[in-house]
């Protein structure tokens, strides 16, 4: 199709020059193939979308539509040179330290989830956590790790950020940054080892046809991929331009050349790695899938910057995690600290897989509990009563309301999420869950 929405031959929008007019039997019949070499297809210049001011009769002070922002022309700067204001040794929690208390409420809460995880476990039903960014920015690490290591979580999924806190733990130890004071200075997120990582290790990744998070779990692990040369990318493309594939290594090989990546060995060390959760995943064969936003995270303030590589990565993600979601009969979600991402993915991807189930003839998904923890007041309301009205306010909580549309058992904990963590990871492994005096 050309920029203007015409097909090559001249048709608008279905058939092209190869087709003829139906028959009253209402197929359609092949055109027979023009002699010669094929012309090379012409693409014209569309028009201009939006016309001017002057053209529509609008006042000069009408504001004119503007180019969009070429991130090509970024500037990035040493993350080394960032003031990062998180430092790995600071934050780190140790999975054996006593946890601290809580009420005897979310004690309560805290082992029944610890229960329905076990029953989980025990019917190999999925065992999700998902999860934002500030459980990695506050040390929960390696809690996670172990909770994945003796089999009480069977899948994580996160969002873009909580992927880059990992990473710049893992490269620098350290993470986080001012957002008012850097974004007033432009360099909010402007950091060169960061962006070009993580795209490297996702157009890498690509072309073994893994996800967000393995590929960055690979690449920190490994510390670093080996990218083809540019001919074989090149080559490949020619000859399989159909492949499945195709898109990836044509990203790939546009980057390379866009930016000066060398075939061979890209080598990033990663000397904090044994504090990634992603990496941790990677070496236990846990899947972790990583569901972003165009534009969310800083890694979009880059040169490298590629919507069609996170989207790529993400997408491969979202099927995934569907595969998940149809073993959760019996199972249990665990949302920490996720106040978009989780609901949103996941109201979602049940749908999917109840979709397909009832076409199966098969019941939906059932007998699942979800737990939703946030430091949020949960609008003051009992969610154990279901989805308030919409007079009230609570009804506007989206991690709350839709995780209690989702069937199965819904209770909300407002904890701090590492409390929540350590606590739970207390009762899973026999110790006492810390209550607070009353």
């Amino acid at each position: 199709m050309t920029g203007n929405g015409m097909m090559p031959g001249g048709g608008r929008g279905g058939a092209s020059s190869g087709a003829v007019a139906p028959p009253r039997g209402g197929k359609f019949r092949r055109a027979p193939a023009p002699a010669g070499p094929a012309a090379p297809l012409q693409f014209r210049r569309p028009a201009a979308i939006i016309p001017s001011s002057m053209d529509r009769g609008l006042p000069d002070s009408t504001a004119r539509p503007q180019p969009p922002l070429d991130p090509r022309r970024l500037r990035v700067f040493p993350l080394a040179q960032r003031e990062s204001l998180a430092r790995i040794e600071a934050v780190l929690v140790d999975p054996a330290a006593p946890p601290p208390p809580v009420s005897a409420a979310l004690a309560a809460e805290i082992r029944l989830c610890a229960e329905r995880l076990r029953q989980a476990r025990a019917r190999a039903a999925s065992r999700i956590l998902m999860y934002g960014a500030h459980l990695v920015r506050n040390g929960a690490g390696p809690i996670i790790e172990r909770l994945l290591a003796e089999g009480w979580l069977t899948h994580l999924a996160t969002n873009g950020a909580g992927t880059i806190h990992d990473w710049e733990f893992a490269f620098l130890g350290r993470s986080t940054e001012s957002v008012e004071r850097n974004v007033a200075a432009g360099t909010f997120g402007a950091w060169e080892e960061t962006g070009r990582s993580i795209h490297i290790a996702l157009m890498a990744g690509a072309l073994r046809g893994e996800g967000w998070g393995a590929a960055l779990g690979r690449f920190i692990e490994e510390d670093g991929a080996e990218l083809p040369a540019p001919e074989e990318l090149e080559a490949a493309l020619r000859r399989e331009p159909s492949h499945p594939l195709a898109p990836a290594r044509a990203e790939l090989l546009g980057a390379m050349r866009a930016h000066g990546l060398r075939a061979g060995r890209e080598e990033v060390r990663h000397p904090w790695k044994r504090t990634s959760l992603l990496a941790a995943a990677f070496r236990l064969g846990a899947p972790v899938t990583v569901h972003p936003g165009i534009g969310y995270d800083i890694i979009t303030n880059h040169p490298m910057f590629n919507g069609a590589v996170l989207g790529r990565a993400g997408g491969i993600d979202a099927a995934r995690f569907g595969g998940v979601v149809e073993g959760l009969d019996g199972g249990v979600v665990i949302s920490v600290g996720s106040a978009v991402m989780a609901p949103q993915v996941f109201e979602k991807s049940l749908s999917a897989v109840n979709n397909l189930r009832i076409a199966a003839g098969r019941p939906i998904v059932g007998g699942h509990a979800i737990f939703v923890v946030d430091l949020q007041d949960g609008g003051r309301w009992d969610w154990r009563r279901g989805e308030p009205p919409k007079d009230n306010p609570a009804y506007y909580l989206r991690f709350c309301k839709s995780f209690a549309r989702m069937g199965g058992l819904m209770r909300y904990l407002q904890c701090d999420n590492l409390a929540f963590a350590q606590n739970l990871l207390a009762a899973l492994e026999g110790r006492a869950v810390a209550e607070a005096a009353p």
